[in-house]
C-alpha cells in the first residue's frame, strides 16, 4: 500500500505583486524522487517554502505525513538543503565535520553535546558521500561541489524520511551536477528517502529522478517520465524532440 508523504490540495502562495501559484494540487509517496521544473518565476522554490512553512499558504491546505502543516511537528523527518552556497560564510572557522554535526545537534535539549555515537554517524555520512578525507578541512577551503556534498550530509545525517532540496546544483558544473543527480538518487533508492528537488535543469533530472512536476504558477505536469513522454500537451509545450530528450526513456 502506498503511503503518502506531501499531499496538497488547491493550494495558492502571493506575494504583494500578485499570485505565485494557484490551486497546485499534487501528491507525493513515500519513495518517490521528485524533479520540480519550471521557468525562472514559475514558483517552483515558492512551493518548496510553502511545504516547510516558510510562506504563507493564502489558500488551499499541505498535509506533510498525514498531518495538516498547521499542526506538524516531526520536522526531525524532514531534511532540507536550501541555495545554500550564497549562504555559508566562508571564513566561518567550522571544519567538514563540525558543519555535518550541527545536524545532529539541532535535535538535542541543552546542553547541546555530540557523543561517541554521533561522531560515529558523521563519519558514516561522510564516506557514504566520498568526503571522509575532508573530515578536518575548513569549509572556507571547499569547491563547490565539496561543499553541496557537505551540506547534504549534514542535512542527511538525521535519517529523513524527507529530503527537499532548493536549486542544489545551481553553482555546479555539468558533470558534477551529474554526479549529485545521481547520488540523491543513490540516497533515494538505498534509504528509501522520499526526495523533492528543485532545479532549473528539466534536461538531466529525467535520467535520475522517477517524476517530474512542471510548474508554472499552475501545475501543468505531474507524474512519471514515461507519462510525461507520452504526453500530447507537454509536446505541444516542448516539442516532441525535446519532450523525449527530456524524459531519457527512449
Amino acid at each position: 500500500m502506498s503511503i503518502e508523504i506531501v499531499v496538497t490540495e488547491s493550494l495558492s502562495c502571493s506575494y504583494r505583486e500578485g499570485k505565485v501559484l494557484d490551486d497546485i494540487s499534487f501528491q507525493v509517496e513515500r519513495g518517490d524522487y521528485v524533479g520540480i521544473v519550471g521557468p525562472n518565476g514559475s514558483g517552483k522554490s515558492t512551493l518548496i517554502k510553502a511545504l516547510l512553512g516558510l510562506v504563507t499558504i493564502g489558500n488551499g491546505t499541505a498535509r506533510l505525513f498525514g498531518t495538516p502543516l498547521s499542526a506538524f511537528r516531526d520536522w526531525h523527518k524532514v531534511g532540507y538543503l536550501p541555495q545554500s552556497l550564497h549562504l555559508v560564510n566562508p571564513v566561518f572557522p567550522a571544519t567538514v565535520h563540525e558543519t555535518v554535526g550541527l545536524g545532529l545537534l539541532s535535535l538535542k535539549r541543552f546542553p547541546k553535546r555530540l557523543n561517541r555515537d554521533d561522531t560515529a554517524k558523521i563519519d558514516v555520512i561522510l564516506d557514504e558521500l566520498g568526503i571522509s578525507d575532508l573530515k578536518y578541512k575548513l569549509i572556507g577551503e571547499m569547491s563547490g561541489g565539496q561543499l553541496q556534498r557537505v551540506l547534504l550530509a549534514r542535512a542527511i545525517v538525521n535519517d529523513p524520511e524527507l529530503l527537499v532540496l532548493d536549486e542544489p546544483t545551481a553553482a555546479l558544473d555539468p558533470e558534477t551536477r551529474g554526479r549529485f543527480y545521481a547520488m540523491i538518487a543513490d540516497i533515494n533508492r538505498t534509504r528509501g528517502v522520499t526526495v523533492l528537488l528543485v532545479t532549473h535543469d528539466s534536461g538531466a533530472i529525467g535520467e535520475h529522478a522517477s517524476k517530474m512536476l512542471y510548474l508554472d504558477k499552475k501545475l501543468l505536469f505531474y507524474g512519471s517520465f514515461d507519462q510525461f513522454c507520452c504526453s500530447s500537451e507537454m509536446s505541444s509545450l516542448f516539442g516532441e524532440h525535446s519532450q523525449h530528450l527530456m524524459c531519457h526513456r527512449h
